[in-house]
């Protein structure tokens, strides 16, 4: 995978903004299918193609081929044109992948350029739902749900894996979908808060399961460290607070940092509402306005490098930050042990809230990819569809794709378990061995490596990591939005809003949490959110839904 960095700031930006959110409730017409088999009869462009490719086929172009692709290029392990994934994608498929290289940290930029430009290559990887939307009335993205006949795999996981009403939210208000995500078996929960064990049992504490246990935990640290701030955060690009407000608000009922949107879905009302004049938003304001003002939480976790919060949990200053898998060994066990040899870390259960134990269905979405249109003119279209649905869709493309080459990189034994081969290190896999899964061989990127089985996602969790996700696996999964597709019109008018409307709304909200403004200043706030959209934004998407709903008895 690339930096975890680049995936948490891409990902929670694109929820921060008009066009994503409305795609999180765009128009829900089903055109899903099983995925019993892909056949190019009938049409004409089918040149490469198989002509019967059916889910778990292998899939191999009946004459080379070259498709041409995007590539998010990570500053971790940038890419090698002699990779063994590059010349492998050749042997096993008979197509060549032609890359255009871009840093990571300049991709979404330059992506829009060349889309603008209409030189985009055919294959647009590392793209998150939502992202997609803004290329939408151009015509220069693929409306890839009027071709899922030509992928049988992608077609036999939404039925297996009941995905249909994830691929729905994709929806835009024409009914389609433009964008090709990666999927998830099961949902998955990978950030929460890392705390150090050694201090919990020391203190003879359980490992919180909720927010109030976490207030409790950071409580006793104070008490035993006065001088320390128990809790300093990290991950504050693009939003402040990121990530720490947007995995509390799933358990507060409400949706907040890198998870929010304009308008929550109210259940019991069957209506849209305003997040920020719901009572569950304040009541998550105040909940972290009083860590803040107690001294139990660094009033710089809004503000910090993830540097700055890092240095002060590996030496001692903390004992808790956000976190997720590969932070917990890549940022902090080395550091933590280099000055504290016998210090642990690990991930706390994902918290409950006042709204109970929940977890968002989103995430059974990852980023995929877009497909540049001009390719329906292409003579190879059939067969770049059945390629795509093979390496990023089917079992053995994405085993592939993350493990590499079965002899070569890794190995199974008799019960199927896979083995990194003992010259090849990865996360916490053969420490010290002279070869890099990712920076030697290709495997284990960004832009392929997402999505899968549950079985496959975990197998290069840490038993720690197994045991994380099997604390989380009887929560309860919050309702996904209804449809409510914006038209064009109504989309514009959304987007002019929500600039101005979520920087007033982050710029507040961190105000309140730091005791800049007082909580008898709330009123006067949700009236300066009025006078920039507020209620204007959700009265458009309930008009929307009212709409879908009259057109769709």
């Amino acid at each position: 995978m690339e930096s975890i960095k680049m995936f948490t700031t891409r990902r929670g930006f694109l929820l921060t903004t008009a066009g994503s959110a409305v795609a999180i409730t765009l128009s829900a017409c089903s055109g899903t299918q099983s995925g019993g088999g892909s056949s190019a009869e009938g049409l004409q462009n089918t040149s490469g193609a198989m002509t019967s490719f059916k889910a778990g086929d292998p899939f191999m172009a009946t004459q080379a081929l070259n498709v041409s692709m995007l590539f998010s290029d990570a500053p971790t392990y940038p890419n090698k044109s002699d990779w063994l994934l590059w010349s492998e994608i050749t042997k096993r498929t008979n197509i060549t992948i032609n890359t255009t290289l871009v840093p990571a940290s300049d991709y979404g930029q330059k992506r829009s350029l060349l889309i603008g430009a209409g030189s985009a290559p055919t294959i647009i990887a590392k793209t998150y739902p939502g992202s997609e939307t803004a290329y939408v009335s151009s015509g220069a993205i693929l409306a890839v749900s009027d071709y899922l006949d030509l992928m049988p795999n992608l077609s036999e996981k939404i039925s297996k894996w009941s995905l249909s009403s994830n691929i729905d939210s994709l929806r835009q208000a024409d009914g389609k979908f433009y964008l090709l995500p990666g999927v998830h078996q099961d949902p998955w929960q990978d950030y929460t808060i890392a705390i150090r064990t050694d201090v919990l049992a020391q203190l003879g504490l359980k490992s919180p399961t909720s927010w109030a246990e976490f207030r409790t935990f950071l409580e006793k640290i104070k008490a035993s460290h006065p001088a320390s701030y128990p809790f300093s955060d990290r991950f504050n690009v693009t939003y402040p607070g990121g990530n720490v407000l947007g995995i509390a608000s799933v358990g507060y009922g409400t949706k907040a940092g890198w998870a929010y949107s304009n308008f929550t879905w109210d259940p019991s009302k069957k209506t849209f509402v305003s997040t920020p004049k719901m009572d569950e938003y304040k009541a998550l304001v105040e909940y972290f306005r009083g860590l803040v003002g107690d001294g139990l939480m660094d009033p710089e976790s809004f503000t910090q490098t993830d540097d700055a919060a890092i240095q002060k949990f590996v030496t001692g200053k903390s004992f808790a930050i956000s976190t997720n898998a590969q932070t917990v060994a890549n940022d902090y066990t080395k550091g933590l042990t280099t000055n504290f040899p016998t210090a642990t870390v690990d991930k706390m259960q994902f918290p409950s809230g006042p709204a109970g134990a929940l977890l968002d269905p989103i995430t059974k979405l990852e980023n995929g990819l877009m497909i540049n249109a001009s390719i329906v003119k292409s003579p190879n279209f059939v067969a770049t569809m059945q390629f795509i649905d093979w390496l990023w869709y089917s079992d053995d493309g994405q085993e592939f794709t993350k493990w590499g080459v079965k002899g070569t990189t890794f190995t199974k034994d008799a019960s199927g378990k896979r083995m990194l081969d003992p010259g090849i290190t990865f996360i916490s896999m053969n420490p010290g061995a002279p070869k890099h899964l990712q920076k030697d061989f290709g495997f284990s990127g960004g832009n392929f490596a997402y999505g899968g089985t549950t079985e496959l996602l975990q197998s290069t969790f840490s038993p720690a990591e197994i045991a994380f996700q099997k604390s989380i696996a009887d929560y309860k999964l919050i309702d996904l939005a209804p449809p409510a597709p914006l038209n064009e019109a109504e989309l514009e008018q959304a987007t002019l809003m929500a600039t101005a409307l979520n920087d007033a709304v982050s710029q507040g909200t961190v105000q309140f949490i730091l005791g800049r403004r007082a909580m008898s200043d709330w009123s006067q706030f949700m009236s300066e959110l009025d006078a920039k959209g507020a209620t204007k934004y959700v009265d458009l998407v309930n008009g929307a839904r009212a709409r879908y709903l009259k057109e769709h008895p």
